[in-house]
C-alpha cells in the first residue's frame, strides 16, 4: 500500500504504537517477575497500568478517526521486547538482571517517545487537536518513566558493579570493596 497522504501515515503510525502497546502489556508482567528489585518490579507494575490507559487513549483516537486501530505488526517492538526476553533468560547476578532489564526498558521506552513525538505533531499539523492533547500525555508519561528508569538505574547499576567487583575479591583473595551510594544532584 502507498502511504498518499500525511493522514494515512498518521493512521500507520499510530496503529503501529496500538500494536506495540498490546505486545508491550504483554511484557511488563514478565519484566516484574523477573526484576529482583522491589523499586523496579513497582515500576514496571506501574507502567502497566499507564500502558493500559494508553491503549484506551488509541482507541478513543481511532474511535474519533472512524478507523480500526488492528492490522500493523510493530516489529520493532517485538525485536525489543524479544531482546528483553533474551536478557531473562540468561544466567545473570540479581542486580546484573535488574541492569539489563532497566536497559531493555529504556529502549522501550526511547522508541516509544520518538513514536508518540511523531504522531502528535502529525495530528497538531491534522488539525486534530483533541488526539494530539491524548497524544501529548502519553508522551509525557512516556518520558517520566524514562526518566524513574534512569534514576534507578543510578542505583542499579552500582549495586551491579559493586558485586561484579566483589565477586572479584572474593575470587583473588582481596578484601570486599566497600559499598557506596550515588551522589544524588
Amino acid at each position: 500500500m502507498k502511504t498518499a497522504s500525511l493522514r494515512e501515515l498518521y493512521i500507520e503510525e499510530l496503529k503501529d504504537l496500538y500494536n506495540a502497546e498490546n505486545q508491550l502489556l504483554k511484557a511488563l508482567p514478565k519484566m516484574a517477575k523477573a526484576a529482583t528489585s522491589p523499586e523496579l518490579r513497582k515500576g514496571f507494575e506501574k507502567h502497566l497500568k499507564e500502558t493500559k490507559r494508553q491503549i484506551e487513549r488509541l482507541e478513543t483516537i481511532f474511535n474519533a478517526l472512524d478507523e480500526s486501530p488492528k492490522g500493523k505488526k510493530c516489529k520493532a517492538m517485538a525485536g525489543l521486547i524479544e531482546e528483553g526476553s533474551e536478557v531473562m533468560e540468561e544466567d545473570m547476578e540479581p542486580d546484573v538482571r535488574d541492569a539489563a532489564l532497566i536497559a531493555a526498558a529504556q529502549r522501550v521506552e526511547h522508541y516509544e517517545i520518538a513514536g508518540y513525538g511523531c504522531v502528535r505533531t502529525y495530528a497538531e499539523l491534522l488539525g486534530e487537536s483533541k488526539a494530539a492533547k491524548l497524544l501529548q500525555t502519553t508522551l509525557d508519561e512516556e518520558g517520566n518513566t524514562d526518566m524513574a528508569l534512569s534514576e534507578l538505574a543510578a542505583e542499579i547499576n552500582v549495586e551491579a558493579d559493586e558485586d561484579a567487583a566483589s565477586d572479584a575479591a572474593v575470587s583473588s583473595g582481596s578484601p570486599k570493596r566497600r559499598r557506596t551510594r550515588p551522589s544524588k544532584h
